[in-house]
């Protein structure tokens, strides 16, 4: 349920997963981390020596003199910052918690929790919906049942499933896989969300009704996978015995005293009282309760002061006052670097991401409904955690929660970036990286492929051998500038933020982000989005002109008496291309106006309306059809040797009719599935 819109101004493309076109991006060797025995002297099963931990920005100083992170500082800090940031974005309401060494050091709530009733938020009295967030409890609880011996980190999780994922590799899924994001799941939408309570099915039944399609073999290709996190929720409820809700109430929650918690939707009638309302912005009215269908990806309400025991928890290597939800062993395994795209760039754990600046190893995770929007950041050598909740989208132009993020680390942490040193190509090395990309994390044989030829990011190169990408913006609204800092690897001119190029197997560039859970790949010549988007934009200008000149050339002709002279099988012939005209347009509104129309009624992404999309493909197919004509009306003008001028408009018809079928074809438009 991730959303970063830093980048996909997004997914692609979006601000939640629902909004699949767009996908999110944005800026980002040593020692093996040894393992400790666990309590009793077990050890814990498939514990594979953690990776590396990240090489942080070495050669950088921390200037002397920050202030003391004091409850006092912190509230002096906040206050001065979170009213004017609600006001300027038009937000709702925010709760911040921040913990150090094992104990709350500040919890405040801002603004309202409903603006119309004007109730104020608490951090131990309101409900938020930190959509993804919720995958941590998920995450935790299989490391449970991991260091119980029921579940293997490396085993095929076919041997915990009751239907089976089909062999699309050689290599089987297994939990790492899932846990790192690295299962090679496309993205898929359908059902993501509901519209209400009464649409929501069975676990199991959603999990095996939902099944994407496999494009990466597993553990090569990050691709953040709301699905694969849903088939670990099957599975724990699976091995435990347990449903997924009683199983985070009784093995988490319970125990950490988190007693305004839950992931059950709808909301237990006892905590109802306590939800905010989620907002577009604040100066519109609220928007309903969000029910999200796949539950261990994103459906928790939770309260500040309860997250705050979850983090110190995981802080405290799974012991929070007394209760070890997990053994010490367990959770710095959980903690330690599993998959990385490049040794030096930040790295999936097993659930947990990096997300390391200025100077610090910081792993975390972020979450998004639509109207809700969280992040949560944990400093291990600083047993400092950071929890912050809006629960409105707000005006869009800049990310809140990353800046406030980065304003609390630059007070507390203070960071000079090194300097870099000159790379003596880096002229060539900007030149070589430039291109449009696409996000691993997408659709790629589904209907919704369509929405990756408005989520490609385009690197390009700057004076002075920089790099920008157009989706990369500073606060100014300006794309960043990067420049090289060693091969292939750049850092924002002035700022922390990286991004680094590697080539696959096949030796194609591959784009590596500071967030690990996907990457951006060299797009292939057919779905260049911008050769894309310039050819239908041409045949629908196309479209449009010969219906407007077709009512208009008749009346031209009609005032002065200049009938065309056409047989009754040139009128046919003429008749049916102009209707194909037509049915290309009609088709490529409807298409659009439906995934549209999910933006206001999330209901639309149900197999329900599966009817209503195939009779849209229906008209696609009838003027894939109708092609055939234009093409024969063109070679008829030829071979007849019309006036120059209709010779001239019946090709450029032709021409569009084959840049409308090559459109629909390469995107998947008219794929017969419609599970997406």
């Amino acid at each position: 349920m991730i959303k970063r819109s830093r980048f996909d101004g997004v997914v692609c493309t979006l601000r939640s997963p629902r909004k699949v076109a767009l996908a999110v991006l944005l800026a980002f060797f040593c020692l093996p981390v040894a393992l400790s025995a666990a309590q009793g002297g077990g050890k814990v099963q498939n514990a594979k020596p953690a990776a590396p931990p990240q090489k942080l920005m070495t050669g950088a100083t921390q200037p002397a003199g920050a202030p003391e992170m004091t409850a006092d500082d912190v509230s002096a800090f906040l206050d001065g910052v979170m009213p004017l940031q609600l006001r300027r974005e038009d937000i709702a309401g925010a709760v911040i918690v921040v913990v150090k060494d094992g104990k709350i050091l500040f919890a405040k709530g801002y603004g309202y929790a409903n603006v119309e009733k004007r109730i104020p938020v608490s951090p131990d009295g309101t409900l938020f919906r930190p959509g993804s967030i919720s995958k941590l409890f998920n995450w935790t609880s299989i490391m449970q049942q991991v260091e119980q011996g029921k579940l293997d980190l490396d085993r095929d999780v076919n041997d915990y499933l009751d239907f089976k994922i089909p062999p699309t590799f050689p290599k089987p899924i297994t939990l790492r896989d899932i846990m790192t994001h690295t299962a090679g799941f496309e993205e898929t939408a359908q059902e993501l969300f509901v519209a209400d309570a009464a649409h929501l099915t069975p676990l199991g039944d959603y999990v095996q009704a939902h099944l994407p399609e496999r494009i990466f073999p597993p553990f090569t290709t990050p691709a953040y996978s709301n699905y694969a996190t849903t088939l670990a929720g099957y599975i724990l409820q699976r091995v435990s015995g347990e449903p997924f809700a009683d199983y985070i109430d009784n093995h988490i929650f319970h125990p950490l005293g988190m007693m305004h918690c839950t992931v059950r939707q709808p909301l237990p009638d006892a905590l109802k009282p306590l939800m905010s309302e989620g907002y577009s912005v604040a100066s519109q009215p609220a928007k309903h309760f969000e029910f999200v269908e796949a539950t261990p990806a994103g459906s928790s309400s939770v309260t500040g002061t309860d997250m705050a025991r979850f983090m110190i928890a995981h802080l405290q290597d799974g012991q929070y006052e007394g209760t070890q939800i997990l053994r010490p062993e367990t959770a710095r395994l959980m903690h330690s670097r599993q998959f990385s795209n490049l040794p030096d760039m930040n790295s999936m754990a097993l659930g947990f991401y990096e997300e390391s600046r200025n100077g610090h190893r910081i792993i975390g995770h972020a979450g998004d409904t639509d109207y809700f929007h969280s992040d949560l950041h944990l400093i291990p050598d600083q047993q400092v955690g950071f929890f912050v909740s809006y629960n409105s989208a707000g005006k869009g132009e800049i990310s809140p929660r990353d800046a406030m993020w980065h304003a609390f680390l630059d007070r507390y942490y203070p960071y000079e970036p090194p300097t870099a040193a000159a790379v003596a190509n880096a002229g060539e090395d900007a030149g070589l990286v430039s291109g449009r990309y696409l996000s691993s994390r997408r659709a790629q044989t589904t209907v919704l492929k369509v929405l990756n030829v408005l989520g490609e990011p385009k690197v390009f190169a700057n004076a002075g051998n920089t790099i920008s990408v157009d989706a990369l913006k500073d606060l100014n609204g300006q794309p960043k500038k990067f420049e090289e800092i060693g091969p292939l690897m750049f850092r924002e001119v002035h700022g922390q933020a990286r991004i680094a190029f590697k080539r696959d197997d096949a030796g194609q560039l591959v784009m590596v982000i500071d967030y690990p859970f996907f990457v951006f790949q060299r797009s292939p010549g057919a779905e260049n989005g911008t050769f894309n988007l310039w050819m239908i934009i041409f045949a629908i200008a196309m479209f449009v002109l010969t219906l407007l000149l077709w009512p208009v050339g008749a009346l031209v002709r009609k005032h002065y008496g200049r009938p065309l002279n056409l047989t009754p099988q040139q009128r046919r012939l003429r008749l049916i291309v102009r209707l194909t005209c037509i049915l290309d347009l009609v088709f490529l509104i409807a298409f659009v106006g439906f995934f549209s129309m999910a933006e206001k009624d999330i209901g639309i992404l149900s197999p329900r309306f599966n009817p209503l999309l195939r009779i849209i493909q229906l008209v696609g197919w009838l003027g894939i059809f109708g092609t055939l004509a234009a093409l024969y009306g063109a070679w008829q003008s030829w071979k007849e040797r019309h006036w120059w001028l209709s010779r001239l408009g019946d090709t450029l018809i032709a021409v569009s009719c084959l840049g409308f079928v090559w459109f629909v074809f390469v995107w998947n438009m008219l794929h017969w599935s419609l599970r997406y």
